[in-house]
């Protein structure tokens, strides 16, 4: 299951959910791969890169599940598109008036687990973000009662595990500001390390 830690805006009718946009700012997308400087413990740094092209698979990434502590996946976001408001409209998600006018962005991507115990779907989507155009972070919308339903893009089984050499391709809505574009989808690493990132063309 998603925790959250940022803002979360509940649904005022029909299904409940829940939206966690992050704030901040962060590089214009580019679509070039750029470095970062990482200090080692010998003084030297090393680069990482943290920008990809969609289709390109992230870094094996570490657990940070008690359950599944130490084992090992990627991420590989594959397309990005944009719905409409009539989408919302139709999905049975009735959000606060306040938010204005939104549109859901569907996000495409692969899972697959490299090594180490099972682990659930639902553990390995935890972290991804969508940021827009006007440099907001929004967080897969959560479907807390009820089931929201989005044209080709049907609820992941965040339920199912994956063992160690199987992948899953799923689709999973976000909610964005209608008057904004998605610019990239961003894997959160923590605190002490930029995002990754895949670029959008628009």
């Amino acid at each position: 299951m998603r925790t959250w830690t940022t803002r979360a805006v509940p649904a005022a009718v029909g299904a409940l959910a829940l939206t966690a946009a992050l704030t901040g700012c962060n590089d214009s997308a580019t679509g070039k791969a750029k470095s970062t400087g990482t200090p080692e413990a010998d003084g030297k740094a090393t680069n990482a890169r943290t920008v990809y092209r969609l289709g390109e698979a992230s870094p094996p990434q570490e657990s940070g599940m008690t359950r599944s502590k130490g084992s090992t996946f990627t991420v590989t976001p594959v397309k990005v598109e944009t719905g409409t408001k009539a989408d919302v409209e139709k999905s049975g998600v009735k959000l606060d008036k306040s938010d204005g006018p939104q549109v859901p962005v569907y996000v495409t991507v692969k899972y697959a687990h490299e090594s180490g115990k099972a682990m659930l779907l639902g553990d390995m989507d935890d972290d991804l973000v969508v940021r827009t155009s006007a440099n907001q972070r929004t967080k897969a919308l959560l479907v807390i009662l009820g089931q929201a339903t989005w044209p080709n893009c049907p609820a992941p089984d965040t339920e199912k595990q994956l063992g160690a050499g199987q992948s899953e391709t799923v689709c999973t809505a976000f909610l964005i500001p209608a008057s904004q574009t998605p610019a990239a989808v961003e894997l959160t690493q923590g605190y002490y390390k930029p995002p990754l990132e895949w670029p959008v063309k628009n």
